[in-house]
């Protein structure tokens, strides 16, 4: 039986599970290893877990604060035994995750303002576009009017590509020629989603990962040329990270956010990967919330994040 108590439906935690079903096994089998013979927590098991950790792309400074914490429980507790250290692993993460992640949502939630204009950012290969493409969904489903704006104008194919969702999932776009200035095109995305009295905008941007300048001053011409139509727009700017990357994503997230204010993450690519933990460690590392992650290739595979059944997951027996 779960340590914890389930809040998503059964068939979203199915997919959950199943998407971490390579990072879980992976994880789990390392333990199994590292207190096989052991019968309490003692200092050779946490050097061992602390090992377990890092090469779980879980990121060394996270992985230190979390072997901190058994480390007091240990000696608060003077002894325990390693049948109980899964258990412990999940209460200790969940309460650093915490410490981050807003609370625990089990469904996509409905904007307060309209245009809810989200910005997407990223570079290219996360998942990006559909990332986009699949929350566009999500937001429909609601019975939400959406807009998408083609706003990575420096590849053909990303505007090609994000045609392609909008026509799946039925929603207009707004886009310009390959080349065109990024900045229209998201004044036009803008523009277009008040005269349609739209509920959420979601604008692509250019999926490059130029030097800290140059995409500072990109995503803040975009940002002020929005501003015109929507004074405070955007409202959210959502970095996209490929988990598969493991520690390449921690980079990634460095890049961005020292370029731009980035006030939401989405990790992609979890179900191919056993680098599930670095959901984990960019959670805890940048301060920035968690709010989607991808757990498959299906449209309704982009789940919101929930801390509480992704450590579930991470760690189910």
């Amino acid at each position: 039986m779960s340590f914890f108590k389930k809040i998503f439906s059964k068939e979203k935690k199915e997919t959950l599970d199943k998407g971490l079903e390579k990072t879980n096994t992976n994880f789990l089998n390392k333990l199994g290893k590292a207190v096989a013979g052991k019968s309490k927590v003692d200092d050779e098991v946490l050097d061992n877990l602390e090992e377990i950790l890092v090469s779980s792309d879980v990121g060394v400074a996270t992985t230190i604060k979390i072997i901190d914490r058994i480390e007091e429980r240990v000696a608060r507790d003077k002894y325990l035994g390693t049948e109980e250290l899964n258990t412990i692993l999940r209460e200790e993460i969940a309460g650093l995750m915490s410490e981050t992640n807003f609370g625990d949502a089990t469904d996509f939630s409905v904007p307060a303002k309209k245009p809810y204009v989200i910005m997407v950012v990223g570079v290219n290969g996360v998942g990006k576009t559909t990332t986009i493409g699949k929350l566009a969904y999500q937001f429909k489903k609601q019975g939400l009017n959406v807009v998408l704006g083609a706003g990575d104008t420096f590849r053909a194919a990303a505007i090609d590509q994000l045609q392609i969702w909008a026509d799946r999932v039925d929603v207009p776009i707004v886009k310009q020629q390959m080349g065109s200035d990024p900045a229209s095109v998201a004044f036009d995305t803008v523009q277009s989603a008040v005269k349609m009295d739209a509920d959420v905008v979601i604008i692509d941007t250019a999926g490059r990962l130029h030097n800290k300048v140059n995409l500072m001053n990109e995503l803040t011409k975009v940002k002020r040329v929005m501003q015109k139509v929507i004074d405070d727009a955007p409202d959210e700017v959502l970095l996209v990270l490929d988990g598969s990357t493991g520690q390449n994503a921690f980079e990634q997230a460095k890049q961005f956010t020292a370029a731009t204010e980035v006030t939401s993450l989405a990790v992609t690519k979890l179900d191919g990967t056993a680098k599930g933990g670095v959901v984990i460690g960019i959670s805890d590392q940048f301060q920035i919330p968690v709010k989607y992650i991808g757990v498959g290739e299906g449209i309704e595979d982009l789940q919101v994040f929930n801390k509480i059944e992704f450590v579930d997951s991470f760690f189910r027996v």
